[in-house]
């Protein structure tokens, strides 16, 4: 039951909550041990809670989950974690993780908070509305951003890099719809409402115009945002950013993955050296050549 109940909270896609770090990195205070503890703590209990939001979300979807042909292999959907233990836990781990997150620090134990019942939200009913569900999951990434900021009193954060996130956060919904479609073909409106209410073709022009976006609004904070250094170095990340993207587009478009991003990420060892060669750039770049 303890593995199953560890399953279903998805240990690997905490890989998504990485995203409490930025406010740590952009605003120069990476080697900060105090800041640097403060977004540890922040992240774990942030962890916390999106696992106790994927254990809501398999309770919500167990009877649709078993029609899938790789979600059935779910804890829940399976029968290897009941229902009763899983409620349990979902009540149980905010009833833990919200108040230290209060401890930690007000204004982020308010943006967990809201993290919390947005994707209860999503979970129960805004996910069968199309576009508004794509719309929520980027919107979920984006308090995974704020959520740090206030961990590290963050002054030099450009409010860029919130446009930026956004916009990455699209482009992997709308990738990870496309695939859906794909996977379940005839079978998709059975497992998520909202499929019944796109396609490919429209998936397709919504992925090229985010994709557009995302990459002219990262070149724009590069050379515009407050706070970078005055020599616009910043600009030498660009081509990490273009391939990574580029990279991203070649797996769901010709490989057929998309399904889940943070498979991809650990699994595609082009784009995880991508992402580290980025962040080793944006780390030169911060740190010893402003």
């Amino acid at each position: 039951m303890v593995i199953g109940l560890i399953k279903t909270m998805r240990p690997k896609q905490w890989v998504k909550n990485i995203f409490i770090f930025a406010p740590l990195v952009f605003d120069v205070k990476l080697f900060n041990l105090h800041y640097l503890s403060q977004t540890l703590a922040g992240f774990v209990l942030l962890c916390l809670v999106s696992g106790a939001v994927y254990v809501i979300n398999d309770l919500a979807d167990v009877e649709k989950d078993r029609q899938h042909p790789k979600k059935c292999d779910r804890p829940l959907a399976s029968g290897q974690l009941g229902a009763s233990a899983a409620i349990m836990a979902a009540i149980t781990i905010p009833l833990i993780a919200l108040p230290l997150g209060f401890l930690l620090n007000l204004t982020f134990g308010v943006i967990l908070v809201g993290y919390l019942l947005l994707q209860i939200a999503y979970s129960f009913w805004l996910k069968n509305i199309v576009i508004i569900d794509v719309m929520l999951i980027a919107a979920g990434f984006l308090l995974r951003v704020a959520a740090g900021v206030p961990l590290v009193e963050a002054k030099r954060f450009s409010p860029w890099l919130y446009v930026c996130m956004t916009l990455l956060a699209l482009l992997i919904g709308f990738g990870k719809r496309r695939h859906e479609l794909v996977l379940l073909k005839e079978n998709a409106n059975m497992h998520r409402q909202s499929l019944r209410e796109y396609n490919l073709s429209l998936l397709d022009h919504v992925i090229s115009i985010v994709t557009a976006s995302t990459l002219l609004a990262y070149a724009l904070y590069t050379f515009s945002a407050e706070g970078l250094p005055p020599n616009h170095t910043m600009m030498l990340t660009i081509p990490f950013v273009l391939y990574g993207i580029f990279r991203y587009l070649y797996l769901i478009h010709v490989k057929g993955v998309g399904g889940a991003p943070e498979e991809i990420v650990l699994s595609d060892r082009p784009l995880q050296a991508t992402v580290v060669l980025w962040g080793l750039s944006v780390v030169m770049v911060m740190y010893f050549l402003g």
